[in-house]
């Protein structure tokens, strides 16, 4: 019996490129969300397979990573050249609020809860693949990097492994990007240090990177630098590039990998 009043998952004779899609009603969203899969091909069958959750950034949807980020078809070549093990590729929406919900909770819904839990409650009842034993991982760029370490830290016990590229540090940088005023979102900021400092001795593991010529580079370089004045294990790396799918399209590999090498190492 399903958690959830509706549900749909896209007709396997129709799909493309592996994909797979679940549309969700749910009371966090006060309606439905969608979710972009990518589900692996293995040998034996699984119920426990990983499953990496892929946040979009500001404009995106369901749909961003695999169709303008490749994330999928890098993940499945990963896979099929033994490069990292076989894991759930999850591309949820983010509620499509505005211009992006930025992942937390504003405007009486719950977008926090529809990322932690209704997308791998959904997942786990209706993808044969998953289901209690299946560990969780969360990334993201830019909005989605300042929502997997935002949500990686606030909900620590629900994810092994966080990884952010070119991310939203602090809510008022969301102004540099969407319509939608950021008193709109909230007048209490939610800052991804803040949370990283309340939860401090149960985060999962921590890498995040940014592009050199990104407008957020310096927001993303004093995150490093007050981790490592906090004493809190982390990995942040710098690449050549700038807030584009460009950066986004040859990083994720980064994502995927450190992900594997968190759960199998």
């Amino acid at each position: 019996m399903s958690s959830f009043r509706t549900i749909r998952l896209s007709d396997s004779r129709y799909e493309q490129n592996g994909l797979r899609f679940l549309t969700v009603k749910t009371p966090n969203l006060q309606g439905r969300g969608d979710i972009c899969l990518s589900i692996p091909k293995v040998e034996k069958e699984r119920t426990d397979l990983p499953i990496y959750i892929l946040l979009h950034g500001v404009y995106g949807s369901a749909w961003s990573w695999a169709m303008q980020g490749g994330a999928a078809k890098i993940a499945q070549r990963l896979m099929e050249q033994g490069q990292i093990q076989p894991a759930i590729i999850a591309m949820p929406s983010d509620g499509l609020w505005g211009d992006g919900s930025a992942y937390f909770a504003h405007n009486g819904k719950n977008f926090d809860q529809w990322i932690v839990n209704d997308v791998p409650l959904a997942i786990k009842e209706n993808i044969s693949a998953a289901g209690e034993g299946s560990t969780l991982c969360i990334g993201g760029l830019s909005m989605g990097g300042y929502g997997a370490l935002l949500l990686g830290a606030r909900f620590s016990e629900k994810f092994t492994a966080i990884s952010g590229h070119s991310s939203i540090t602090k809510l008022e940088q969301m102004a540099q990007f969407v319509e939608e005023p950021i008193a709109a979102y909230t007048t209490d900021l939610p800052n991804v240090i803040d949370a990283m400092k309340i939860h401090k001795d149960q985060l999962p593991a921590i890498r995040f990177d940014c592009g050199r010529t990104d407008i957020l580079l310096e927001p993303n370089r004093l995150l490093h630098q007050q981790l490592t004045d906090l004493n809190i294990a982390h990995i942040y790396q710098e690449f050549e590039g700038g807030h584009e799918w460009a950066y986004w399209q040859a990083h994720v590999e980064k994502t995927l990998r450190f992900f594997d090498e968190t759960l199998n190492n």
